[in-house]
């Protein structure tokens, strides 16, 4: 692999160290879908379950050349009915995490939030983008920038403690998270800003826990400490940030897209907040996004697993 998949190839090979984790494949009915679930299968990441129309799943696998002679196929008549056979199989504990195939993410994501029949917890269900940034030292997670349009200050509350404890799951020794703005002073007119600074009380009364938080912060003295140094921020986490929680979708999709195509950085991603990871990957990612995507779930099934706090 070359030095830019550094971070990632080091979270892969940890977890083929671990048991694979049963994962529930929704509607893999297309090469790449099933493709990408099969590869982390031999990779030892995950136990796929496939759930979906049998007869496609097996067209598929016959037109790609792809075995699945050793997987459990979970029959469901189509794309909604396999979002809904996926979640029953977590809710009977026979998967662990979620893997989405070949149907649109609102059709998953709608079984998996559903009120009686879904996996909700008392968290708001966020995304989280684990991305390596080849010239940055640490791994980056960069939150909301897939599911959360314009979350309120509570709402923000609930995507801040997800990305906390995925980077606890991560075993990020020292998680510090930049709450980001167009700038780092408080202002009445930015209300980013604003938004930022009740996060950090908050965070000194311990409403959200298990990090360093500072905010607002503009993404240069975020991320550079010569930023910082100039501007003449004291802060722990100016500079240093290994979580980045942005103001909205809007923001941070277009920060994730632009590490990605001018940074040249992989960017692995998950749903949290909801009672498993749910892996939403796409058909553009890479094959190293996409077993990263599928390492990074398996890290955060094992915290769950071992006590790890989210509140059912």
């Amino acid at each position: 692999m070359s030095a830019k998949h550094e971070k990632y190839q080091r979270l892969i090979e940890f977890c083929k160290s671990l048991p694979p984790t049963p994962t529930a494949v929704v509607h893999p009915c297309d090469r790449s879908s099933l493709e990408g679930a099969l590869q982390a299968a031999k990779l030892g990441l995950i136990e796929p379950i496939l759930v979906g129309p049998r007869d496609k799943i097996e067209a598929t696998a016959k037109a790609a050349d792809i075995d699945i002679s050793a997987c459990t196929i979970v029959e469901a008549p189509h794309s909604h009915a396999a979002a809904e056979a996926g979640v029953r199989l977590v809710r009977e504990g026979k998967a662990e995490a979620l893997m989405k195939g070949s149907l649109h993410t609102d059709e998953l994501m709608g079984a998996v939030v559903q009120r009686d029949s879904g996996l909700r917890t008392a968290r708001r269900v966020s995304h989280c983008f684990v991305m390596d940034v080849p010239s940055y030292e640490h791994a980056l997670i960069v939150t909301d920038a897939a599911v959360n349009i314009a979350p309120t200050l509570e709402e923000k509350a609930d995507i801040l403690q997800n990305a906390i404890d995925l980077a606890h799951a991560l075993r990020v020794d020292d998680v510090r998270v930049a709450i980001l703005s167009a700038m780092e002073t408080v202002n009445t007119k930015v209300p980013s800003t604003i938004e930022a600074a009740a996060l950090c009380k908050m965070v000194d009364r311990h409403q959200i826990t298990g990090a360093v938080v500072d905010g607002p912060l503009a993404l240069d003295n975020a991320i550079s400490l010569e930023a910082a140094k100039i501007k003449k921020i004291d802060s722990p986490v100016a500079g240093r940030a290994n979580v980045l929680l942005v103001p909205d979708l809007e923001a941070g999709n277009m920060l994730a897209k632009s590490l990605s195509f001018l940074a040249g950085a992989d960017a692995a991603g998950i749903v949290l907040g909801a009672r498993v990871p749910v892996i939403l990957t796409s058909r553009a990612d890479s094959v190293m996004t996409r077993m990263a995507s599928c390492a990074v779930a398996v890290l955060f099934a094992k915290w769950r697993r071992e006590g790890g706090k989210l509140l059912a």
